[in-house]
């Protein structure tokens, strides 16, 4: 099947989908990364108007807010901004007065995650909307993503395409270029990257997904993320099942 027939399945089950829960839209987190961009682009082709989109910077760089604003404005894709920093902080400040002791740093990052969940939700049922995902294949398969973070969510459209096929889909569906240069990364501190986070390059993920070569310090490495991670804790719904795409 060739990639761009799959994006045309994935719009038809985001439209679907909506059409049998009766609920009244969709609701989704853009960051700034290419992830969230495609998921935009996908749903705002499907369902127009009934996609409304939050961009929710928490103590993280002003280039994520800056990129996701370009490519929603330049769709003319509704959103929202709101700064969850000054949260974040005051909740971080909290926990550590009451517990007696620092957060871990991992502990510090995933409560920004957790924030957006929780916005998300918040608005989102308050809009009777369902909670898109961003996870992509690469993802789910190594178990990068926080529990009841950005693993927390109703729908996860792109959950059978690869990081490699991310970049092309979104290449093809004309996602900005600001967007479409970065390296791929959480924004959750100073220098993050999710390859230097995993171990592993995407293509590796890619290759040993698609069942091409890979090193053997790779194929050990994405073993052993897919063996700790708790992939039944995702509940995934996807169009179809990937068949050879192309």
């Amino acid at each position: 099947m060739k990639l761009e027939d799959y994006l045309k399945e994935i719009e038809t089950f985001i439209k679907d989908y909506l059409d049998k829960t009766k609920m009244s839209g969709y609701i989704l987190g853009v960051s700034g990364g290419i992830d969230s961009a495609l998921v935009a682009m996908l749903a705002h082709r499907a369902v127009k108007d009934k996609l409304y989109c939050l961009v929710l910077p928490c103590d993280s760089n002003s280039n994520d807010e800056k990129d996701a604003v370009e490519l929603l404005e330049k769709y003319h894709i509704a959103y929202s901004t709101i700064n969850l920093t000054d949260t974040y902080v005051k909740m971080v400040k909290d926990m550590e007065k009451a517990y007696g002791h620092e957060l871990t740093p991992l502990a510090r990052n995933n409560v920004k995650v957790r924030l957006r969940m929780v916005t998300l939700y918040a608005i989102g049922q308050t809009r009777n909307s369902l909670v898109l995902g961003t996870d992509n294949w690469d993802e789910s398969y190594t178990g990068y993503f926080t529990k009841y973070g950005d693993g927390g969510v109703d729908l996860l459209p792109i959950i059978h395409l690869t990081k490699g096929e991310v970049f092309a889909a979104s290449k093809l569906l004309g996602v900005t270029e600001t967007i479409l240069k970065r390296k791929p990364s959480a924004g959750l501190f100073i220098d993050q990257t999710d390859e230097g986070e995993l171990g592993v390059t995407y293509k590796e993920i890619d290759d040993y997904l698609l069942g091409h070569e890979v090193s053997e310090s790779a194929k050990e490495r994405i073993e052993h993320l897919h063996k700790v991670s708790a992939l039944s804790l995702i509940h995934i719904s996807e169009p179809t099942r990937r068949r050879g795409i192309s």
